[in-house]
């Protein structure tokens, strides 16, 4: 009985120790295989869109990278407010580069799961917000998906576009063709993503949005930071070469 009152003690101990980035993590981890359903609504005013509102039944997916949050963001927990009438804790990560969106998740006291989420512009702004209206008496299991960030492919970004600044935090982790053929590279922070793109035509100028001409076509930077600041990461490209890439492009999405 002793040593089980020790073990359970130092269970306390090692929780009670925890920081809220700590807790924050476990629940994201649990939430790669169980999550809620019910009724979400979802707000999605950058980019800007003609109807920014929708519903859907689960949360829509964030590619959480745990290793990359730690690195790049401070948590912050206290009680939030409830959520589709369930106890949350809120978790707030405010981002150490400047000009990165911050965020803030809600997380069910019981479940240890996500509830709601939104993100901001570094001025505050709202950019999305999805959060439970009604939610189900239960969570369901679902299948992992995987989180890393294939090895090798950060130097493979560096060689395809000689002379890019990626913005301080960020990291490649994954490339898609495009149908225009050309690629589309997703750079992450552990939350927040933008999407490098090369193309033959240029894109529609847009907040959130900068592009250059470099050789005989364009390279594209989208994401929710300041102009400048997506305009500095392309400034010094000299040439595109994506030949190094291939084997690390996704497969084409099923169509079934």
């Amino acid at each position: 009985m002793r040593r089980t009152g020790l073990l359970v003690a130092a269970l306390l101990g090692a929780h009670a120790g925890a920081t809220p980035a700590d807790d924050l993590l476990a629940a994201l981890r649990r939430a790669r295989t169980l999550e809620a359903r019910g009724d979400v609504q979802i707000t999605v005013l950058f980019p800007p869109r003609t109807v920014p509102t929708r519903t859907a039944r689960r949360l829509p997916a964030v590619a959480f990278m745990p290793g990359l949050i730690t690195r790049n963001f401070t948590v912050t927990g206290k009680d939030g407010e409830a959520v589709a009438g369930r106890a949350t804790t809120r978790y707030d990560l405010i981002p150490k580069a400047t000009g990165a969106a911050r965020w803030a998740l809600w997380v069910d006291q019981a479940w240890n799961i996500p509830l709601a989420y939104e993100e901001r512009t570094a001025d505050g702004g709202l950019a999305r917000r999805a959060a439970f209206v009604t939610v189900n008496s239960k969570p369901v299991k679902v299948a992992a998906q995987p989180m890393s960030r294939p090895p090798g492919l950060a130097a493979a970004v560096r060689r395809a576009l000689p002379g890019l600044s990626v913005p301080a935090g960020f990291e490649p982790s994954g490339v898609t063709d495009r149908a225009d053929g050309g690629l589309s590279i997703a750079l992450t922070d552990g939350v927040n993503v933008l999407a490098l793109v090369t193309a033959p035509r240029n894109v529609k100028a847009a907040p959130g949005v900068a592009s250059r001409r470099v050789g005989t076509g364009f390279v594209w930077l989208v994401g929710n930071l300041p102009q400048n600041a997506l305009a500095a990461a392309l400034a010094g490209i000299r040439g595109v070469d994506p030949s190094g890439l291939g084997t690390f492009v996704a497969p084409a999405a099923s169509n079934e």
